[in-house]
């Protein structure tokens, strides 16, 4: 754990979790919220009429990897049904390729080192796109939660720096020039729109209005289109 951040910090948000109310059990009515590890969901098991979810049909799975550094959950291929009534998919996407980028489509990532891209997927190489880098899912495949997101963004922008410290981005001329300035240099090129945070803030009351227009607290806005229209980037 100690050796973990990622560890450490998922082991952190279920003990604040845990901590935040310790009397809301009697105020429940008996409910209670049981977090159960190790399983894997196969399937939706329909009800006698076939019209509504009766439960979910559970793998079992065993940690197989190095301790602490590279496990995976995989299958034992022993099931487990568990009832209900009602079902939350919280579970993720599967990360599209990117043109002009390798990409393992079994993982659904793009091959990276620390961040960086690689330029072969050829045994034991090491060759990089310079001042390319990838976080997230697309780094590390559909695992982990917002804490797990937040250690990775890290440890790329650790790698973003240490390039920029030993000269790679610098040295590159294709890159052109670094930091902001350089990277909305290259936007603007491409004729790809900027959002700025004052937009981000339009986009953002907008999202709260539409809610509170449907007694919610936000309406997702789901369209680019749209959201470059609410920050004035794309004529309407």
């Amino acid at each position: 754990m100690k050796a973990s951040r990622k560890s450490k910090r998922v082991y952190e948000l279920f003990v604040k979790a845990a901590a935040q109310n310790p009397s809301a059990s009697l105020n429940t009515g008996g409910r209670e919220l049981p977090f159960v590890f190790f399983r894997s969901p196969t399937a939706f098991l329909p009800s006698k009429d076939g019209v509504r979810v009766a439960g979910v049909k559970l793998e079992k799975t065993i940690l197989k990897g190095e301790r602490g550094k590279d496990q995976r959950a995989v299958g034992t291929r022993q099931f487990e049904d568990l009832p209900c009534g009602l079902v939350f998919k919280s579970i993720g996407y599967k990360s599209l390729p990117v043109p002009g980028l390798i990409f393992d489509h079994k993982q659904g990532v793009v091959p990276n080192i620390e961040g960086r891209v690689l330029s072969s997927t050829e045994q034991g190489s090491s060759s990089t796109e310079a001042g390319l880098y990838v976080v997230g899912w697309l780094r590390r495949g559909p695992s982990g939660v917002i804490g797990t997101n937040l250690i990775d963004a890290e440890e790329t922008v650790e790698t973003i720096l240490a390039d920029e410290i030993s000269g790679v981005l610098t040295n590159e001329p294709a890159l052109g020039r670094s930091g902001g300035e350089g990277l909305q240099a290259l936007l603007k090129g491409r004729g790809v729109p900027i959002v700025t945070f004052e937009d981000w803030l339009k986009i953002d009351a907008s999202e709260l209005d539409l809610g509170k227009q449907k007694g919610k607290p936000r309406q997702k806005i789901i369209s680019k289109q749209d959201m470059l229209m609410i920050a004035k980037q794309v004529p309407s």
